[in-house]
């Protein structure tokens, strides 16, 4: 899809292969991933659906060849490589979760993408313990939103970084220990003052390379999910190699549905991990705006704005 407007159109319906459901689609979340496609930057992955949508919520409607312990009707959220935003849509049945208890259904499509990324990146990538501190950038944001409850409640030390007292307010009510404000606060100051971060989840790349490396403690892991920042920079290796650090990059969309760190491994840990805090009510959904499928134009622009804190949906049904 372009960069033009955004329009609805019929397509054929989606059927369940071999190991798949079909999803009657509720509810889809809307992902910085879906505005880099819409700009021709970010493609999806061969054998996804050309239509944009990361992640939703909805009920089973069909059930494919070869898949059990998923019943029609059963309501879930599912982690996609693309189609949620649609009326149907067919999921490795690997990569459905059952929606937590206390949790709404349309809310439940702000979970998948979010909760998949932060376990797969905080506890596969960069193994986070209890009792040590976190840095999450673009602390607002779903993934900041949605990480910062899963560590506070892990008993991990977290700080966050966002670019308004508001912001940094909401940050703080989810359970972020230490709050820096980027746009006058110097980040790498204010955390090498607090012992240097052990983590750090960082959605800016290029930009922050460098402070990034200077705000780890010995045996820090920068792990980089985003490149909001810019793409290139240069790596300070010497910096690196006394620090005895690490620095990871990771994506979630393109990994294989199955195999060693793919989908269905990484929904299965986030069940795990993630899915008993939100059943205990120590994680929730953190929904900023909800638009219909038909104002989808609308839900880009939110997003891309930044004023936005935790999920942007949309509604399909």
């Amino acid at each position: 899809m372009d960069s033009g407007n955004l329009s609805v159109q019929n397509i054929d319906d989606p059927v369940a292969g071999v190991g798949e459901v079909i999803v009657d689609v509720v509810a889809a979340g809307v992902n910085r991933a879906d505005l880099l496609q819409r700009k021709g930057m970010y493609p999806p992955p061969p054998g996804a659906p050309d239509t944009m949508g990361l992640e939703v919520s909805g009920r089973i409607s069909a059930l494919g060849p070869q898949v059990s312990g998923w019943a029609v009707g059963d309501e879930v959220c599912a982690l996609l490589a693309g189609g949620g935003y649609a009326e149907q849509v067919a999921v490795p049945a690997t990569q459905l979760l059952p929606v937590p208890l206390g949790v709404d259904l349309v809310s439940a499509a702000g979970l998948p993408e979010v909760a998949c990324t932060v376990v797969s990146n905080l506890f596969g990538t960069a193994d986070l313990r209890p009792g040590e501190l976190l840095l999450i950038h673009g602390g607002s944001s779903g993934i900041g939103t949605h990480a910062i409850q899963v560590a506070h409640a892990l008993e991990v030390q977290v700080a966050v970084t966002a670019r308004t007292q508001a912001k940094l307010a909401r940050c703080a009510a989810l359970g972020a220990d230490i709050l820096i404000d980027y746009s006058t606060q110097d980040f790498t100051e204010v955390i090498t003052n607090s012992g240097g971060a052990d983590v750090i989840l960082d959605i800016i790349g290029a930009k922050y390379l460098r402070p990034n490396i200077d705000s780890l403690r010995t045996g820090g892991r920068l792990v980089i999910i985003g490149m909001q920042g810019g793409a290139k920079a240069e790596l300070p290796i010497g910096l690196l190699l006394a620090k005895r650090a690490s620095v990871h990059g990771t994506t979630l969309r393109s990994r294989p549905t199955t195999g060693p760190g793919g989908k269905a491994d990484i929904v299965a840990q986030t069940r795990r991990i993630t899915w008993p805090l939100i059943d205990a009510g120590k994680v929730v959904p953190i929904i900023d705006t909800t638009f219909s499928l038909d104002d989808a134009e609308a839900a880009h622009a939110h997003l891309d704005s930044g004023d936005a804190i935790g999920k942007v949906l949309l509604t399909v049904a």
